[in-house]
């Protein structure tokens, strides 16, 4: 009997330190993901509209930042070939028009969704950056009517409507408080439109990457590199950097290339916390990381809101995470369905 408790005791032990050094892993992950996803913003805020700055190229900066995932995916895939698997896994990338060419109609998704998103935030602010581009949620439900013909329950069209409900509250307060820009609130809803479009381009374009998500980023943003070079070209930009003065000094190309560097980690460090927690918990971390941004975004920048401002993010931030709630308890109820009729089948042809 003292053996069996001994054994017991061991058991417990080992399950509890494992249960802990588990909480302590998704809490790191989830810390790493708000660092890299915050800083980013703010990162690009500075980047996009510093009056310290003053560099007003917002399609070269996205292209840079492309441009630097292309490089980071090929010297990564490189580095399989002579550093050990369990210490760095990433898929082998090569060049394969073939490919590039499927990746395309995705790709000129995927350059709207990031061009339209640093838009949104030259114009609109960190602040109100959450309330600026909600709408994604609203697109995920009206494209898959229209495109996929799938239903949404009441509960979710509920959420859409409180999501709405902050958007245009939000609106109302940012004109009255005369910070209002309608170009950023522009941009921000094709921004949202872009993000919806891309979720469901990125499911049909997958097999041809062999569904891998690093692969699809290497293809999207060498397509995305070329095709910003005319667009660099019609809207003048080449002309700006020309006669920008800090062109050659090192602070401006380090900072450029650190924005980058976070854009290429977002997509890792997003991917990671999927996979220590889940799809459900992953959008419930995003929901409270957009609600800590917008905090500290207004205390950085020293700015003042009325409670009504408030009271939109609260509904946008509230209805995003009930949509989320909905959406994993309809999922989860959909699995258990067919182990349910399953089994009823098992018992009926047992004669049970």
């Amino acid at each position: 009997m003292a053996l069996m408790g001994g054994v017991n005791g061991d058991l417990e032990k080992v399950t509890r330190e494992s249960f802990v050094a588990r909480a302590v892993k998704i809490t790191l992950v989830v810390m790493l993901y708000w660092f890299i996803s915050i800083t980013m913003v703010f990162l690009n805020k500075y980047l996009l509209d510093s009056p310290s700055l003053k560099l007003d190229a917002p399609l070269f900066v996205t292209f840079y930042q492309c441009l630097v995932t292309v490089v980071l995916c090929k010297s990564l895939s490189l580095l399989t070939y002579v550093i050990p698997s369990h210490v760095l896994e990433f898929p082998s990338i090569r060049f394969d028009l073939k490919v590039l060419r499927t990746v395309l109609p995705l790709s000129v998704v995927f350059i709207g969704m990031i061009t339209f998103n640093n838009l949104c935030l030259k114009y609109l602010g960190v602040a109100f950056y959450t309330v600026g581009r909600c709408l994604s949620t609203v697109f995920n439900v009206l494209l898959s009517y229209i495109l996929l013909k799938q239903t949404t329950s009441t509960y979710a069209l509920l959420s859409c409507g409180v999501i709405l409900g902050g958007f245009w509250l939000g609106i109302d307060q940012e004109g009255a408080e005369g910070t209002l820009s309608w170009a950023g609130i522009f941009f921000g809803v094709l921004a949202s439109l872009c993000v919806s479009l891309n979720a469901i381009y990125t499911k049909k374009v997958l097999p041809a990457v062999d569904g891998s998500i690093w692969r699809l980023t290497y293809y999207n943003n060498v397509n995305a590199c070329f095709l910003f070079i005319p667009l660099l070209l019609i809207c003048g930009e080449v002309r700006t950097l020309v006669n920008f003065d800090k062109l050659t000094v090192f602070h401006f190309w380090g900072m450029m290339t650190l924005g980058g560097i976070f854009g290429f980690a977002i997509g890792y460090v997003t991917g990671l916390q999927i996979k220590v927690t889940s799809p459900l918990t992953h959008n419930i971390s995003g929901t409270a990381k957009a609600c800590a941004q917008t905090v500290l975004a207004v205390v950085y920048y020293s700015q003042i809101k009325s409670a009504l401002w408030w009271t939109s993010n609260l509904m946008v931030l509230g209805g995003s995470f009930s949509y989320t709630w909905v959406k994993g308890l309809e999922m989860k109820k959909s699995q258990e369905e067919p182990i349910q009729s399953n089994s009823n089948g098992e018992k009926n042809s047992s004669g049970v």
